[in-house]
């Protein structure tokens, strides 16, 4: 049923208000101009002799022209919810009702949206991200988890047209797995899944029991920003690695390809440990996993030099009980809790299917609030 007339005029001013702000927290005047210096750069002739200059510039004019575009498709979608106001208002036509609400709602969505990018502030928020689960106290319930968590992220991905790369897999032995590391690929990326990293507690009857007795079980994810280059911010010597090779192998075979050309890379100075084994070629699959090693080590320096940016790889704790950010409960009943901002959901199932938005968004709204400032109120 249509909102009437009156409920109608409030949104719009309430709409009209908010696209008024997102102009000046995006900083629109000034995206312009930045994308018009790109354009100019990106029209260059020579650009492509820097391939990855050219990628930079691309990826970053792309980047702003989107902020632009869903501005002004908001402020369109409002000055025409106007026009029919003023028009319904003017010929007392009710048969316009339904016309505007549905326009309404459009900007409503489309400022939602905007809002939910401008609590976007961090450094790396914008890259995307490595990520590594790990089974904890639970015994094959905890690998059986981690490997519903890998599930969970991936559709996840898939349900926000993000690309995930599965680049290594432990098998967990009698089920599920004890570990994975993967790469998830798309704008924000890393803003969204630091939101997810940290302790994650399942609570259900276990299918591994015969006596069918109720069982806790602990996974972890830990986030790091992906950077595609191995920069000169993270300078590695050779010398400090050791590189094996083996032949990969994932779970049930159905994690990754089987090659003879898997890597393992560990930073000797730091213990830091990568894996990589689905690319085509041995040495695909060092250059994957020394940028993964690279995104690791310049996370674990900017902990060190930075107080401020610690929580990029997330608080530290043993994946056992009473350190987990959100459990997962089965039985004796069903609810999803996230510990930190307080959200209870009672479709787990959703959840579990990659439904993630609404508590990615609660944690992101939950930590700007405990900053002190909120762009989009």
């Amino acid at each position: 049923m249509a909102r009437s007339l009156s409920d109608l005029a409030d949104a719009l001013a309430d709409l009209d208000r908010r696209v008024s702000e997102a102009h000046q927290y995006l900083g629109i005047d000034e995206a312009r101009a930045v994308a018009n210096g790109l354009e100019t750069e990106a029209s260059e002739p020579s650009l492509w002799d820097e391939p990855d200059r050219a990628r930079a510039v691309t990826t970053r004019l792309s980047r702003v022209r989107d902020d632009i575009e869903r501005w002004e498709r908001a402020r369109a979608e409002v000055d025409d919810a106007a026009a029919l106001v003023e028009l319904a208002v003017e010929e007392g036509d009710a048969e316009l009702l339904p016309e505007i609400d549905e326009v309404v709602t459009a900007a409503e969505s489309l400022l939602a949206d905007i809002e939910l990018m401008a609590l976007f502030g961090g450094e790396h928020d914008e890259n995307d991200a490595v990520c590594e689960i790990n089974s904890g106290a639970g015994g094959t319930d905890a690998c059986d988890w981690a490997e519903m968590l890998l599930r969970m992220y991936q559709r996840w991905a898939e349900r926000n047209d993000f690309t995930v790369e599965l680049t290594e897999a432990t098998d967990g032995g009698e089920a599920g797995i004890s570990s994975a590391t993967f790469l998830v690929k798309g704008r924000h990326a890393f803003g969204f899944l630091a939101a997810e990293r940290g302790v994650h507690r399942l609570v259900r009857i276990s299918p591994f029991d015969s006596q069918s007795r109720r069982h806790t079980a602990f996974a972890s994810l830990s986030v790091v920003p992906f950077f595609d280059e191995v920069s000169d911010e993270v300078p590695i010597d050779e010398g400090d690695l050791r590189i094996d090779t083996y032949r990969s192998s994932g779970a049930g075979g159905q994690h990754v390809n089987v090659t003879d050309s898997a890597v393992r890379i560990t930073h000797l100075p730091t213990g830091i440990v990568v894996a990589c084994q689905n690319e085509r070629s041995q040495h695909q699959n060092k250059d994957r996993a020394m940028q993964m090693l690279a995104a690791k080590l310049a996370d674990l320096q900017r902990q060190e030099r930075e107080a401020e940016v610690a929580a990029l790889a997330g608080e530290q704790r043993d994946v056992s009980w009473g350190s987990q950010i959100r459990s997962y409960v089965l039985h004796p009943y069903q609810q999803v809790k996230d510990l930190r901002t307080g959200m209870e959901i009672g479709n787990v199932d959703a959840v579990l299917d990659g439904d993630l938005d609404g508590l990615m968004e609660a944690y992101l709204r939950w930590q700007r609030s405990r900053q002190g400032a909120d762009p989009a109120g």
